[in-house]
């Protein structure tokens, strides 16, 4: 090992143990790497003035590069100062009088506000920083239970709002269009674009652009999952099917899915079906997977540019997702990334300055942060963790990129590279265990001459199938192991492989 090398295991060490937290109270340790993780994203607590209760469940930008936070008590906040080295934000209560607020985005020097009963605009007409009118966009769903949420994206290209509605009390769709998601246009029409939603966490674009929604372990889902959003589609959850004669733009309602069954069954008896797109294994990967962002920070968050971040309410962590549409389908990876904050977090939201800003609260449900609500940021430290970057599929295996260069002796044998596999009922039944548990052979493995990745083939590929790898006999060409040592890649279809075409040369005229 050079001299250089050992510095810097010298210096990510010491910043391991002498790390602090600028506040922040970090608890549990779900992965075992917590002591390690703090070298490389450090949480900062942003205080919170005493006697407000602040339980963050939406976030937006502001164009004066302020945040605008708005609370599950209906109150909407703007704070400044949320990027400096030591927080000391400002508050100023912008709006109140509202209910549960899972949704926020800015235009045309309004807010729009998505709560469980409407999507309402916000304005400031008289110019004195407090909100002043307040107008419905769109009321076009019930709203007659507590636990009838409504989650709200940002605006799409097109200036398009979501609204993903999770059902009453979880179980039943009692009020009108709830297991489904509207579709709000510019001009202010509500249009019904799919159904079979159960209890959605969060919603808006992955990173590519396509509309997905995080959906909660219950019937019909047997873990968390991240969702495309097909217009037209079903979400998997049926009891939604008594509002389709209120959307005839949806046609008839699909057919019922059997249950006991699978996925890659039914998906193929049920055209308008759409699979799971990302599977979190529950508790390796979260209990209760909320709110999303993709990082567009252009480095400033370190090596995960154009990748999910998704928050995890009981478990108090955030996590990684990555995606690819293979055939017209939609699946990917999820990763672990930074566990230890301080509540359930409800929502992410990136800062100006490229900081994760995280916020939630513990309220109904058990947590494992240990604080009632918080506000954090996750912020890199500079220094370049040893980590799994991306997993992507082939026609025969998977290629998968890493942060480091990977070193050739561990990187280019095939038994450091361990995938098991499993799958889940597609049933009604409340979530499920994971079955059908196998262990693929990997037969070779390619690691590129930078060190960068490697492509490893296996003697089979399972559709349908959760693909789980441990790569921890893994070391970087400076002798770390890898921060996080799992991914875990839902397969849902795989790639054709391409057929070699004759080149011009090698033709032969008779």
């Amino acid at each position: 090992m050079t001299k250089e090398n050992r510095l810097l295991r010298w210096s990510v060490t010491l910043l391991t143990l002498c790390a602090t937290h600028s506040g922040a109270e970090e608890v549990g340790d779900r992965w075992g790497t917590a002591d390690r993780e703090r070298a490389y994203y450090r949480i900062v607590d942003i205080p919170i003035p005493k006697g407000l209760v602040l339980e963050a469940g939406a976030f937006t930008a502001l164009p004066d590069d302020r945040v605008a936070v708005a609370t599950r008590y209906g109150d909407i906040f703007f704070i400044s100062g949320v990027d400096e080295a030591k927080p000391q934000p400002d508050y100023h209560l912008f709006a109140t009088g509202m209910d549960e607020i899972f949704g926020l985005a800015w235009k045309d020097d309004a807010l729009y506000v998505t709560q469980s009963c409407e999507l309402t605009r916000v304005k400031d007409t008289s110019k004195d920083g407090r909100a002043d009118r307040f107008e419905v966009v769109s009321d076009a769903w019930g709203y007659g239970n507590f636990h009838e949420y409504a989650f709200g994206s940002k605006f799409d290209p097109e200036g398009n709002l979501y609204v993903a509605l999770g059902l009453s009390g979880s179980y039943y769709s009692r009020e009108l269009f709830r297991g489904w998601t509207l579709k709000i246009t510019p001009d202010g029409k509500s249009i019904p674009i799919a159904s079979g939603l159960r209890s959605p966490g969060g919603i808006g674009p992955n990173e590519h652009g396509a509309l997905f929604y995080i959906e909660s372990q219950g019937p019909w889902n047997s873990a968390n999952s991240l969702k495309f959003i097909k217009e037209g589609g079903f979400m998997g959850h049926p009891v939604s099917f008594n509002w389709y004669d209120y959307a005839p733009n949806m046609g008839k309602a699909p057919t019922t899915p059997k249950s006991p069954s699978r996925m890659v069954v039914e998906k193929e008896r049920i055209p308008e079906l759409v699979p799971y797109a990302v599977i979190f294994p529950y508790i390796r990967m979260g209990r209760s997977v909320t709110g999303f962002t993709v990082n567009r920070t252009q480095g400033k968050f370190g090596p995960f540019e154009d990748q999910m971040f998704l928050g995890d309410y009981t478990q108090s962590l955030i996590m990684r997702a990555t995606t690819e549409q293979v055939n017209g389908v939609w699946q990917g990876a999820c990763y672990p990334f930074r566990e230890g904050l301080s509540t359930g977090i409800l929502n992410v939201q990136f800062t100006p300055e490229g900081r994760l800003l995280c916020g939630g609260t513990n309220r109904g449900w058990p947590v494992r942060g240990l604080k009632a609500f918080a506000l954090e940021r996750l912020e890199w430290t500079g220094l370049m963790p040893f980590e799994i970057k991306r997993v992507s599929i082939t026609p025969d295996g998977f290629h998968i990129d890493f942060t480091k260069p990977v070193d050739t002796a561990t990187g280019t044998e095939p038994a450091s590279y361990v995938v098991k596999t499993f799958t889940h009922h597609y049933r009604q039944a409340y979530g499920g265990p994971e079955i059908e548990q196998a262990t693929p052979s990997v037969e070779s493995v390619v690691l590129a001459p930078d060190g960068l990745s490697a492509r490893i083939v296996l003697d089979t590929l399972a559709k349908g199938h959760v693909h789980e790898f441990d790569l921890g006999a893994l070391r970087s060409r400076d002798g770390e192991e890898l921060l996080h040592r799992d991914a875990y890649y839902t397969v849902n279809e795989v790639p054709k492989k391409q057929i070699p075409q004759p080149s011009k040369k090698a033709a032969h005229k008779p």
